[in-house]
Parts: structure tokens; C-alpha cells; sequence
């Protein structure tokens, strides 16, 4: 359908000819100010809006320094222990006007297996508005024409959400594409029927199926995932490469997890390169993206229904757990600097609220808005989607000391490469007589706890973390490695997660202290 491309291509390119980049970047300070309001006048009139006087904070002259003076910074737990678990049992206009149909499954803590987080009708209404600034964005990568016939294979959670009754859940991804426009419909892959199944091999087999069918110019979805879907193909079809079957496909559109572990496995499947676009669309909302080539920092989203903070990521604003202390200080997006870290809070059209998402970002140019995410506020294990929080960690650990009675007073955790994909490997310091230790045993309890803490660790085990390896180390390792460190003392804690140089050192100390002895 040549004559429908080139009527898509003119509409993406007619925004390019207007300024509008340059009208939503002119002055970032005032965008944020207008959606501030906007946000405090819809909300003024909710059970929260109420209480920290919404109404009044509109008739100061500094709106911005009222907010910030009068509503405090949450959490996930404290706001939902305060304010959201209200529009859970189904009550309205608790933190935002109306009643919430969907909620976002989000990895937990170790106190629940998921987050719930609000997903309101004008949240998804920007999402789509966010969505489709991208797509205009596109002009500026100078695409064939017939690029905009091909369809966009999006690798996601289930369509067909879980109701309870009150409200549907399910991943944002589930959520919001059960929420596409009606035209976007002709290119959309795999289609409302395999987008409705719920088990992701049974999904994954229709895809593979329907794959040679497709005609695929974008691929879209968590790095990993899509690498496992591509080698299914390229084996069930046995070809070389993932272009045998998609010749046209151009774009991938990823997020939620760094790229740079998969770039290498993943280029393998392919015959030519593909244009690569990071975006930040978190349970929370479509906080950033890529919207120009030569980059790849994303373009924070400042006057779509998103308020944000950025909190100074250091010791006088978080603790050693990474929570953040009550009175951290908070900066706008006019006191920012660029190369410094800062976690973000953000308050939405969801009803978020001085929500600290739990990310942090580095700006690489204040002008043009744009940021790296560089982790998370607390020690995560992140590889390939797993969100393994420290959190996650102590429980699986303190759940195997009562299960097996073993005490593990100390460990740590590293991400490796395992067989293209992903392994974690585990070093447990123990007083006990490491002998008489079944480790077959003690994999299968830390692996098993994990899975029942967190709904992300248990998908990616599937397939993306391909081993869990277990090596018990007697205890005093741990404190001798500290004290060679200059870190002795009860003020030091030995890492949770070691990563890059730290797990390189951490390995040479033991194949020097212990393993080669």
C-alpha cells in the first residue's frame, strides 16, 4: 500500500516544517509550572487534594515552593499505606478525579510480590500523546517512504488483564496496548489474539508461527526477550539471521533495562544494522524518550501530565538503603546541572504525588531537556529485567537461613554472562562447616524465595537468567576482604551487589585467599 505510506510520511514530516521542538523547549521552567497547575486544579477537589489544600497552594505566587512546602515525598510504600489503597477497594477521587479502572503490576518488595500502581484515563490519554510525539520524531531520522507501511511487532505483557471486580491489572505494557488507537491497528503485531494469551510460551510459539506472515520494520520490548523470540525464529525457519524473514525491519525501540550487555548477542542475529531508540515509559507514565538521532539520551516529557523533582542523589538526601531521608532536598528542572545524579520524584495524572519512582538519571544537556538513567536509588540487580532489589535479597536470605538452618550472616550477588544470556551467581559467608552444606539445596531455596518475591525475577528465570550459581565461602572472607579494603568497622557494610571491577577484584581476592590454596 504505497499511496498509504506516503500519506503517513507527509503527516510525521508536516510537524518537522513547524517549530514545535523548538516552542516545548524554549523555557523547560514555565512548561513545568503551567503542568503543575493543571495538575493541582484537577486534583484540588480529591480526599488528597483536600488535605494538603490544593485549592489555597493555586493562590500563591509561588506555586512550585507551596507544593513542595506542604505535600512531603513518598514512597511507593507510604503513599499506597496513606493514600492509594483507598482507590484499591475501589473508592473514587482518593488522589485523582474519578475512579481507577487499571493498575500497573510493578515489581515489589519483600513485603508484597507486586507493586500496584494507579493507571488513570488521562494517564493512558498521555501516554498515547507521548506515543505519538515519537512517532513524528521519526522525520528526523530521514526513512524511506515504504518504511511506513511495515508493521511494529510489540513484544509485551498479556492483554487480557485480570478483573477482580473492582479494577483490571496487569502490565502497563498489557494495559496500554489493549488502549492503541483504532489506526494504528493496520500495523500493529502480533494482533489482539496473540496479544490476549497469557502464557508467554504458548505466545511466543504463535509469534514464531506468524513471524514469516509479518512484514516488519519496528520490533519493540524488553532486550532480552526479543533476542530469545529472534533466535526461535531464525531456528524454526532455519535462516542466518533475523532479516531472512524481516528484510525491512529498521527500528528497535527499547527500554527499562540498559542495552549495552545484549548489543553484541543480539547484532549476531541481525544481517545489517537497525536504528536503535531508548525510551522511559515506567509504570508511572512515559516519562522520556529519544527524539533525535546522534544521541542517546531521552528528551524528559515536561508538559504532557508530568511534574518532576530531582532529588541530589547523595548521602545527605538517602540512606545507606537508599531511602530517602524526609527533609532530601529537591531541585527543579530550572536548578539542575548537568552531569550530576539525581533520583526522581514525579507527580502525575495518576495521582502520584512527590512519588519517588526509585530511578536515577544524569542530565546530559539541561538545554535540550535530555537524560541517562544510571540505576536505581537502592542496590538493584538489574541485567535483563529482574528489578532484584536489596530488599528481595535479605528476604531470600533470611526465608533460607529459617528453612535450612543455616546461618548466612553475610553474601553478595553478581550478574555474569551464562550461554548468550544471564546468571546469577551468589557468595554466601557462613560460621557453619561448609561441608556438611547441601548447595543443590540452597540454590533451589534462594531461587524459589525469589520467585515468590517478585513477579519479575520469576518471568525472567524462564529463560533470560539461564543459572543461578551458589558458592558458600567461609564468613571470615568476607571481613578480611573489608579490612584489606580499609573498611572495617561496624559503619562499613560489605556490598549486596558487586558489579564490573568490584566482582573482578572480589573473584582475584578469592582465587587468592582461598581457592588456589
Amino acid at each position: 500500500m504505497p499511496i498509504l505510506g506516503s500519506i503517513i510520511k507527509r503527516a510525521i514530516e508536516l510537524p518537522s516544517k513547524i517549530p514545535l521542538d523548538k516552542i516545548r523547549k524554549a523555557n523547560p521552567a514555565k512548561q513545568q509550572e503551567a503542568t503543575l497547575k493543571k495538575l493541582l486544579s484537577a486534583a484540588q477537589y480529591t480526599s488528597f487534594g483536600e488535605n494538603y489544600d490544593f485549592g489555597g497552594m493555586l493562590k500563591k505566587k509561588d506555586v512550585i515552593a507551596a507544593f513542595r512546602q506542604q505535600v512531603p515525598v513518598f514512597d511507593y510504600n507510604s503513599i499506597h499505606q496513606q493514600w492509594w489503597y483507598r482507590t484499591l477497594n475501589g473508592e473514587a477521587f482518593v488522589s485523582w478525579p474519578g475512579k481507577v479502572k487499571y493498575f500497573a503490576l510493578s515489581s515489589g518488595t519483600s513485603e508484597a510480590s507486586s507493586k500496584y500502581i494507579p493507571v488513570t484515563g488521562d494517564m493512558l490519554r498521555a501516554i498515547k500523546k507521548t506515543s505519538v510525539r515519537q512517532i513524528f520524531s521519526l522525520a528526523k531520522y530521514d526513512l524511506p517512504r515504504d518504511f511506513y507501511e511495515r508493521g511494529i511487532l510489540m513484544l509485551g505483557g498479556s492483554t487480557h488483564l485480570h478483573f477482580n471486580g473492582t479494577y483490571y491489572e496487569g502490565d502497563l505494557s498489557g494495559i496500554t496496548a489493549g488502549n492503541i488507537p483504532f489506526w494504528f491497528q493496520h500495523f500493529y503485531k502480533p494482533g489482539k489474539r496473540i496479544s490476549k494469551e497469557r502464557d508467554w510460551t504458548t505466545k511466543l510459539d504463535e509469534i514464531v508461527k506468524n513471524a514469516k506472515n509479518w512484514d516488519i520494520g519496528v520490533i519493540v520490548g524488553v532486550p532480552a526477550w526479543l533476542q530469545i523470540l529472534m533466535e526461535r525464529i531464525i531456528s524454526h525457519y532455519n535462516v542466518k539471521t533475523i532479516h531472512d524473514i524481516w528484510p525491512n525491519l529498521s527500528i528497535y525501540v527499547h527500554g527499562g533495562v540498559s542495552f549495552a550487555p545484549y548489543a553484541k548477542t543480539f547484532e549476531k542475529l541481525l544481517s545489517k544494522p537497525l536504528i536503535y531508540i531508548e525510551t522511559y515509559l515506567a509504570s508511572e507514565g512515559f516519562l522520556a524518550y529519544q527524539s533525535r538521532p546522534g544521541t542517546s539520551a531521552m528528551q524528559l516529557v515536561l508538559d504532557n501530565g508530568l511534574f518532576f523533582e530531582f532529588v541530589p542523589f547523595n548521602e545527605s538526601n538517602f540512606d545507606s538503603d537508599g531511602h530517602v531521608l524526609k527533609h532530601a532536598q529537591t531541585l527543579t528542572i530550572e536548578e539542575v546541572e548537568e552531569g550530576r545524579e539525581y533520583a526522581l520524584l514525579i507527580s502525575s495524572c495518576a495521582g502520584a504525588w512527590r512519588y519517588l519512582i526509585g530511578d536515577t538519571i544524569k542530565f546530559t544537556s539541561k538545554a535540550q531537556s535530555e537524560i541517562v538513567i544510571t540505576g536505581r536509588t537502592k542496590h538493584f540487580l538489574n541485567f535483563c529485567g529482574e528489578h532484584l532489589s536489596q530488599e528481595n535479597m535479605n528476604r531470600a536470605i533470611q526465608l533460607l537461613e529459617e528453612q535450612l538452618n543455616i546461618p548466612v550472616p553475610e553474601f553478595t550477588v553478581a550478574g555474569i554472562k551464562h550461554d548468550n544470556m544471564f546468571a546469577h551467581k551468589w557468595y554466601l559467608g557462613t560460621p557453619a562447616d561448609i561441608s556438611t552444606i547441601d548447595i543443590a539445596a540452597v540454590r533451589e531455596r534462594i531461587d524459589n524465595n525469589l520467585k515468590e518475591l517478585n513477579d519479575d525475577y520469576r518471568v525472567e528465570r524462564i529463560a533470560a537468567i539461564r543459572e543461578v550459581i551458589v558458592e558458600i565461602l567461609p564468613l571470615h572472607l568476607f571481613y578480611d576482604y573489608m579490612k584489606l579494603q580499609g573498611k572495617e568497622g561496624g559503619q562499613h557494610k560489605f556490598p549486596r551487589v558487586v558489579k564490573n571491577e568490584k566482582q573482578a577484584h572480589w573473584e582475584e581476592y578469592l582465587n587468592n585467599n582461598y581457592r588456589n590454596k
